[in-house]
């Protein structure tokens, strides 16, 4: 159970880490391209990719019984 639970986490970590690079990434960029260098357009991004990384996680860590395809064995 504890290797399930540590899985998990490390999954969490993982995915809001991605999401929110991105959402940082995508920030500058459209600061740079669209809006004049201003700095809401990074906080924005990196924001909604924390939020959605954190979302994730409360999902996954909230669905005891979820089987992802990684662990199910072919027979």
């Amino acid at each position: 159970m504890a290797d399930v639970h540590g899985r998990k986490w490390d999954r969490c970590l993982a995915d809001t880490a991605v999401k929110t690079v991105t959402g940082l990434g995508l920030g500058v960029l459209f600061s740079v391209v669209l809006f004049k260098r201003r700095t809401w357009p990074v906080s924005l991004g990196s924001g909604l990719g924390l939020g959605m990384g954190y979302a994730n996680c409360q999902h996954d860590l909230r669905s005891p019984y979820l089987v992802h395809g990684s662990m199910v064995k072919d027979q």
